[in-house]
């Protein structure tokens, strides 16, 4: 599997999910504009180990969607969340999305 990409959030995927279950599918949620990037259709659930989402996907896909990108079909493994950064004078700092 190759990586999936949705606006600022990128998904890897990994042999193993790791990490403690959390009780909802978002992904990401946009600083200013608090869009998010959350699964809205298929079975998945999100875990968080050291800082760090992953996502298990168990149907045979996932819907991602947000408000201001086209919603992509993330197919069935493991995945871990990454979330883009860019560099600026004053230091590193995520996208904003």
């Amino acid at each position: 599997m190759k990586p999936i990409r949705q606006g600022d959030v990128i998904l890897l995927p990994v042999q193993q999910v790791e990490g403690q279950k959390i009780p909802h599918l978002t992904l990401a949620e946009g600083e200013v504009t608090g869009h998010k990037h959350r699964i809205t259709e298929g079975n998945a659930e999100l875990y968080e180990k050291d800082s760090t989402l992953y996502l298990r996907v168990f149907s045979e896909s996932a819907l991602l969607a947000h408000e201001e990108h086209k919603a992509i079909s993330i197919p069935q493994g493991e995945w871990m969340v990454k979330i883009q950064r860019e560099y600026e004078p004053e230091g590193w700092r995520y996208v904003a999305d």
